[in-house]
């Protein structure tokens, strides 16, 4: 493609080209109150102490807004058509996103909320090719506080251009059993086939570790529900598909896609159409886990996490002598790890979490000796990410945008607070979490490794993150409810090509190997350098103009930085 623009006729432009963790209840409301009686959130909109840190001097962060809705960010997510950016919140607002330049200027724009889809707690959110919004909600049954049931949800634009969307419902769960404590996880992440098809949609423990769970006497020597710990696969062009409390019926109709999932808060294709998915360790510190989430393999819950048997399921489990237990963890204290004569059987051929080779992220506590150690000093890589980490929002490099070494890597955040340097924090240890990793996956095999590298500090509670080309957004729960632009070094290179002087003024070319943002800039001395503008710029030849440069002019230099 080929265009011309007179460098002298641009003016800067003023826009830019268009359950939650661990303890996650059974309603949005009862999930905030949870964890901050855990003291492990801030109160409402505190004052942000600081801007997030990148390790990467070539890396830059900007506040893009905050958000002002009282019921607190929960997903992030964009249309594939334009880019545009779209925030869900827990008591189901969604917002787009108008992104301005500098610092906390973009604006958001209520488009849909409980009025208009019916959904008050709500926990999933994607979007497809066609824009057709998806979104995933759950429901206390009226009279009965021992049972939930979930609704998948499709918004679709009106004809005609008319404003707001028309829902519908893809699925709704029959009612199945709560255990109306802070391990219902309910159903939450959602994530669409990459030709649309289908959504992939998951429904986590009522358990912390497989333990029975009454419901104060509702569900007798229940520990796990047919519709829990399990990731469901349904078509997308579903309407009022009901799905059965029945595993049999759910495996018989190829709902079920994979089992033994903990809570896989975040599901995302790869580039190569891989399904990948970040599980919430129980409160036993063994490792969080990431996993290549294949059809109709089982990953370990509850008789495997982290890459560690559950004692529970042995005969003769004596907790007192658990050295990974902390009593500073809800279910430890309520006496949930016990002796469990009953524990069911496990059913073999389970697959294993990815594993972490470090250097970070890679803390664990030795079962032997109670101490914290660090897997890449001990040579014994786990499975996969320091335990109490809660990672989430899990995204990939999806176009190749960025520059070495991030090229078509995964990155995941960490939403649990850690301890940097001990074990202070009901949170990771030795771990200052609350960050932004970069995963290095390694195909060996018939399995996945990866390296990990802390990429960004100081995030405030990350709950989900979107990408865009080289940009990936990042959505907090702390720091007034935030989000955060983080621009990693862009892969296409835009050259200076052949420069010229015509009667108009300065000419040259500029050669972009693909297309996208570009800020262009000028010095007199190559050390003070003034911007000229910001444009978006298409793949191949570009011809500018400065009319105001003359060969009497002061020296006059140029320069093009990709964004």
């Amino acid at each position: 493609m080929n265009s011309t623009l007179p460098l002298h006729a641009v003016r800067r432009s003023n826009s830019q080209p268009s359950s939650l963790p661990r303890t996650l209840s059974s309603a949005a409301m009862a999930w905030v109150l949870g964890l901050l009686a855990l003291g492990l959130l801030p109160g409402r909109a505190p004052a942000r102490e600081k801007t997030p840190e990148p390790r990467d001097p070539r890396i830059q962060v900007r506040l893009v807004t905050t958000v002002s809705d009282p019921s607190h960010p929960c997903r992030i997510a964009k249309d594939p058509r334009n880019n545009t950016l779209y925030y869900l919140t827990l008591g189901g607002g969604i917002y787009r996103v108008g992104l301005r330049p500098g610092d906390g200027l973009s604006t958001t724009t209520l488009v849909a909320d409980s009025r208009d889809h019916g959904e008050t707690n709500a926990m999933g959110f994607a979007i497809d090719r066609a824009g057709t919004f998806y979104l995933v909600g759950n429901h206390v049954v009226a009279g009965s506080n021992a049972f939930t049931f979930a609704r998948i949800l499709r918004g679709t634009e009106r004809a005609g251009g008319a404003s707001g969307r028309q829902w519908s419902v893809v699925a709704r769960t029959e009612d199945y059993a709560r255990s109306q404590g802070a391990y219902d996880h309910l159903f939450n992440g959602v994530e669409v086939s990459p030709d649309g098809a289908l959504l992939y949609v998951n429904s986590g423990s009522r358990t912390d570790h497989g333990e029975v769970q009454e419901a104060q006497g509702a569900f007798p020597g229940l520990r796990e529900d047919p519709l829990t710990s399990l990731i469901l696969r349904i078509p997308a062009n579903s309407t009022d598909l009901v799905l059965p409390r029945d595993r049999g019926a759910l495996k018989a109709a190829g709902w079920v896609y994979c089992e033994g999932v903990r809570n896989t808060y975040d599901l995302r294709f790869s580039p190569q159409g891989e399904l990948f998915g970040p599980d919430n360790g129980p409160d036993r510190s063994v490792s969080d886990e990431l996993n290549w989430l294949q059809e109709g393999h089982h990953y370990g819950f509850p008789w495997r996490m982290g890459g560690a048997d559950n004692p529970q399921q042995f005969s003769g489990y004596d907790p007192a002598g658990d050295k990974l237990l902390d009593v500073r963890f809800g279910a430890v204290k309520a006496g949930e790890y016990r002796n469990d004569p009953t524990f069911p059987p496990s059913p073999g051929g389970m697959t294993e979490p990815i594993l972490n080779r470090g250097p970070d992220a890679d803390k664990y506590r030795d079962p032997a000796d109670g101490k914290v150690k660090d897997a890449s000093d001990t040579g014994v890589p786990i499975a996969t990410f320091t335990a109490h980490r809660s990672p989430l929002g899990l995204v990939f490099d999806e176009t190749g945008s960025m520059a070495a070494p991030y090229t078509g890597s995964a990155f995941v955040m960490s939403f649990m607070a850690g301890d940097e340097t001990g074990e202070t924090a009901a949170g990771p240890f030795l771990d200052g979490s609350n960050d932004l990793l970069h995963l290095q996956l390694h195909r060996v095999g018939d399995r996945y490794e990866t390296e990990v590298h802390r990429l960004v500090t100081g995030l405030g509670y990350p709950v989900d993150a979107e990408v865009i080309e080289n940009r990936i957004y990042v959505i907090c729960y702390g720091f007034e409810s935030s989000l955060w632009e983080i621009t990693l070094p862009s892969s296409r290179v835009v050259a200076l090509g052949e420069a010229s002087w015509n009667s108009a003024g300065f000419g040259f070319h500029l050669n972009a190997s693909g297309p996208g943002p570009v800020s262009m800039q000028t010095s007199s001395n190559l050390l003070d350098w003034t911007p000229l503008w910001d444009l978006e710029l298409p793949s191949g030849t570009t011809f500018f103009l400065d009319g105001a440069a003359s060969p009497a002019s002061p020296a006059r230099f140029y320069r093009t930085l990709s964004r």
